[in-house]
């Protein structure tokens, strides 16, 4: 797992960690993880559950497809983030889904403006193509997500 980026005090993203990885971030302080892989894609950790637990960290996933936006996965991750202990490390393949719902996660608790999420999105090397993003830029500042 690449070093984790915190998107927030409350949220972290990263790629697919390891069982060490995932006992080094209860160690710098998270209190959960939220998978957003599904189980067929590859490389996955199959009993990353029982890892997470192992190292004292709350588990929840939702398989959200890094190609196809889905409101209604979206919806159930966010309701997760909110039901998690926090801090969360949000992790999917690469981070750019993790990266992608960490920030939405963010712009709604944060109220931040298109500007600013555009602005933190830069900060972060999360990119604005990133499906489930693109979607939500589109359905809450409208299509233009230039700024």
């Amino acid at each position: 797992m690449e070093p984790v980026k915190k998107v927030s005090d409350a949220l972290g993203f990263a790629g697919q960690p390891t069982p060490e990885d995932l006992k080094q971030a209860a160690a710098q302080g998270f209190k959960s993880v939220l998978n957003l892989r599904s189980p067929s894609e590859a490389n996955t950790l199959s009993d990353e559950q029982q890892h997470a637990e192992a190292a004292g960290l709350r588990y929840a996933t939702v398989p959200l497809s890094p190609s196809s936006p889905d409101d209604a996965l979206v919806h159930q991750a966010l309701e997760e983030l909110e039901n998690l202990p926090q801090s969360v490390l949000l992790h999917c393949g690469a981070g750019a889904r993790a990266g992608g719902l960490a920030l939405i996660a963010t712009a709604m608790q944060e109220n931040l403006t298109k500007d600013q999420l555009i602005d933190r999105a830069q900060q972060l090397g999360i990119s604005l193509d990133q499906p489930h993003l693109k979607q939500f830029l589109a359905t809450h500042y409208g299509n233009d997500a230039s700024g």
